[in-house]
């Protein structure tokens, strides 16, 4: 079991750069392949990018994609989400979850949810 925690998120202008984080104090999380999710206001949470737990394979929405970028350092048991050229489409809630068995764009293949950072991208 792990326990993720999101920051980073914060308020840009359109264009601009965030780079979102999710730590967990749990050495086993760098054995956990994380995902990050999004939810704007009135709308359903959404997929955004995926990592496995080696950091061999990558996933991307392609709503995102050449945009974002996600990484992770297992010695720091973190995984970054940096997120460049930023829309207000982006404004969000973004969400880090974490599976030890799961991987994919699914948001039930994840068991450990953080409680989320605001990402406001002004235009």
């Amino acid at each position: 079991q792990v326990h993720p925690v999101e920051s980073g998120g914060g308020l840009v202008q359109a264009g601009g750069s965030l780079r979102l984080s999710c730590a967990a104090s749990e050495g086993t999380f760098s054995y956990y392949a994380v995902a990050w999710f999004r939810q704007a206001p009135g709308k359903e949470r959404e997929f955004v990018a995926s990592i496995s737990s080696t950091g061999g394979s990558t996933a991307y929405a392609n709503s995102v994609k050449g945009r974002f970028t996600v990484s992770r350092d297992n010695a720091k048991i973190t995984v970054y989400l940096q997120m460049n050229s930023l829309k207000p489409e982006d404004t969000a809630v973004y969400y880090c979850a974490a599976d030890q068995f799961g991987y994919g764009s699914s948001g039930s293949q994840y068991a450990f949810w953080g409680q989320g950072t605001q990402v406001t991208v002004s235009s």
